[in-house]
């Protein structure tokens, strides 16, 4: 993490709509695309889209290793805001930290503002290379994700 507060947010602005980048960010078949670093795949995707309801992602590395995440969701307003809970997951299924993740989705005309405010808390010892590499793993995956939607607007 960049600072002190283990807090983190990166702000984008998609040439899309918002919806179209909502859905993005809603539907597996979509979040399965872009979700994670460059060179990942994710062949586990679940996302139960309600409040309550939890996300699975198993993230798979260029060299085959899988890094499971899961989280719940906390809030939803459809094109506007997702507020969910994420967390890495060791080799027991147990969090290595919690992070409380904001998504906030901005008509600007006929693009997208997208705010993403992360805050980490729960860290264990051996969470620290995974969270050294947060900041560039979620502008990876922003990355990717304006690509989708790209491809997706044409």
């Amino acid at each position: 993490m960049e600072n002190q507060k283990n807090e983190m947010t990166i702000t984008r602005v998609f040439d899309a709509p918002c919806n179209m980048v909502y859905k993005a960010w809603t539907e597996t078949d979509q979040l399965a695309i872009w979700w994670g670093p460059k060179g990942f795949t994710n062949p586990v995707c679940e996302i139960d889209l309600r409040p309550g309801g939890e996300i699975l992602i198993h993230m798979q590395a260029p060299d085959g290793t899988i890094y499971p995440m899961s989280g719940m969701f906390k809030e939803i307003v459809e094109d506007k805001l997702i507020v969910f809970t994420s967390a890495a997951l060791d080799v027991n299924s147990q969090p290595l930290f919690e992070v409380m993740n904001v998504v906030t989705f901005t008509a600007e005309g006929n693009k997208t503002k997208l705010t993403l405010h992360a805050t980490v808390s729960n860290i264990r010892p051996e969470a620290a290379p995974y969270l050294a590499g947060m900041n560039e793993g979620w502008n990876m995956s922003l990355d990717r994700l304006n690509e989708l939607v790209i491809a997706l607007n044409k």
